[in-house]
Formats: C-alpha cells, sequence, structure tokens
C-alpha cells in the first residue's frame, strides 16, 4: 500500500512576491509592444487634429436669392447665383432643386415669380440647362418675413466627423481628475477644424496633390541657353525711378 501524499507547503512570502514580480514583468513586457496606449474614457486622444477629423462625405450646398424691387437680380445676388451655378457644373450630383415661397401677398408673389424667371435664365447663360433644375413650392410661416428662393444641391464637402460644441466633461473643479490632467478639453480645436474644411473648394486636395502643369519651353531653352554661355540665368529685376516709400508717404 502506498502511503498519501504530503501536502504541499504553504508559500511564503518570499515565493509571493517573486510570483508578483514575474506577473508585473510580463505585463510592462506587454504594455510595451503597442506604441500608442490604448483611447479610454471620453477624453480621448490629445491631438485636436485626431480627436475632430476632416473627412469628405456629401453634404447640401444651398444658396438664398431674396427678391428685391420689383422682382430682378441685383448685381451682388447675380455675381452669386453665377458662382453657384459654376460649382453645380464642376462638383455637382443629381439635379438642383428650386424652392419657390408659397403664400405671400401678391404684389410680392409676383415680384417672387419674376425673379424666379430670372435665376432660372440666369443658370441657362451659366451652362445649367432647364431640365437639371427641379421647382418646388414651400409654405411661408410669417408672410411679413422675407421669403428667399431656395437653392440648393448635393456633393461631396469636407467636413468635421463629428459635431461641435460636445461637453463630456466638465472643465471646471469639480472633477478633480480631468481638472488637473493638463488636458486639453473635448471640444478644443473643433470650431477651427469645421472653418478650416468649409474654405476647401476642393476635397480631393486633401487626399492627394495636383497634377504638374505644363513646362514654360521657352524660358527653359533661352536659360539652358545662358548656361552654356556661361551667363546667369536669374532674371533682373529693375525698379524705375528707384522711387522710396519714405518718400512718398513723407515724414
Amino acid at each position: 500500500m502506498t502511503g498519501r501524499r504530503p501536502p504541499a507547503p504553504a508559500p511564503t512570502p518570499f515565493r509571493a512576491g517573486r510570483r508578483l514580480l514575474c506577473a508585473c514583468a510580463l505585463a510592462a513586457l506587454a504594455g510595451a509592444c503597442k506604441g500608442e496606449p490604448p483611447v479610454t474614457g471620453s477624453l480621448g486622444p490629445s491631438d485636436y487634429r485626431a480627436r475632430h477629423p476632416i473627412v469628405l462625405a456629401d453634404g447640401t450646398r444651398s444658396l438664398d436669392v431674396f427678391p428685391t424691387g420689383p422682382g430682378h437680380l441685383d448685381p451682388r445676388q447675380a455675381e452669386d447665383v453665377d458662382a453657384f451655378m459654376l460649382e453645380y457644373r464642376r462638383f455637382g450630383r443629381g439635379g438642383m432643386l428650386m424652392e419657390v415661397p408659397q403664400g405671400l401677398p401678391p404684389a410680392r408673389a409676383a415680384a417672387t415669380g419674376r425673379t424666379a424667371g430670372h435665376v432660372l435664365a440666369r443658370a441657362g447663360q451659366d451652362g445649367v440647362a432647364r431640365r437639371d433644375i427641379v421647382s418646388n413650392p414651400y409654405p411661408v410661416a410669417a408672410p411679413t418675413l422675407a421669403a428667399p428662393i431656395r437653392l440648393s444641391f448635393e456633393r461631396m464637402q469636407a467636413k468635421v466627423a463629428d459635431a461641435c460644441g460636445t461637453w463630456p466633461q466638465d472643465i471646471g473643479a469639480s472633477d478633480y481628475g480631468v481638472d488637473n490632467s493638463n488636458k486639453p478639453y473635448w471640444n478644443f480645436g473643433c470650431s477651427t477644424q469645421a472653418n478650416f474644411a468649409a474654405q476647401i473648394a476642393d476635397p480631393i486636395d486633401l487626399v492627394r496633390g495636383r497634377q504638374e502643369g505644363r513646362i514654360d519651353s521657352v524660358r527653359r531653352i533661352r536659360d539652358v541657353g545662358q548656361l552654356r554661355d556661361g551667363k546667369d540665368p536669374s532674371t533682373q529685376w529693375r525698379q524705375d525711378g528707384q522711387t522710396s516709400v519714405k518718400a512718398q508717404v513723407g515724414n
């Protein structure tokens, strides 16, 4: 008969500490394999460009045209319509929608109708066919207020991925951890990114650069000829009269 196996000795404090030390070393090695720590909580990355990235997405471009006088386009709004039609020809998707206010007093309704006719005529001059513009009425909530003719179309735009104005944490002293972390608050930089995206004419410029233009072959041949003759091919600037700025503005 075999006897019972003696019970295992209880771990000593030295063995328990050594096991804990080994576990901590393994955790440190595993953490060193990652170049960027994971994002936890609602603060997210510290860089505002990573918190509020600019993305390419479909959006609506719109223009409000206000009838003036008996129903014509003033020079300012005529230029706005021309620029809007040019943008539609370059970037527009689908058709263009023209919403005309409905429910106005007779005089204003007649002026609005004439203005809408001028807009369509202007669009034809800008190269936008009449069949590409769909006209729909929309009800006016307050007849006493200005009711514009609304032009809109869909196109790809550059915009911020999330909405600005989000405050997930209290930036005051109520949250000690957030207040003393020395990190930017979540909404920091969102408006700057949104304004920058709104100024981009062609969103494709954010994805890749433009192709190189044609070279000036005449200038290149002349410069190469000057280099062969041992001359300086740089441009010689000349200012007629050599008039200084101080002489123009006085003392």
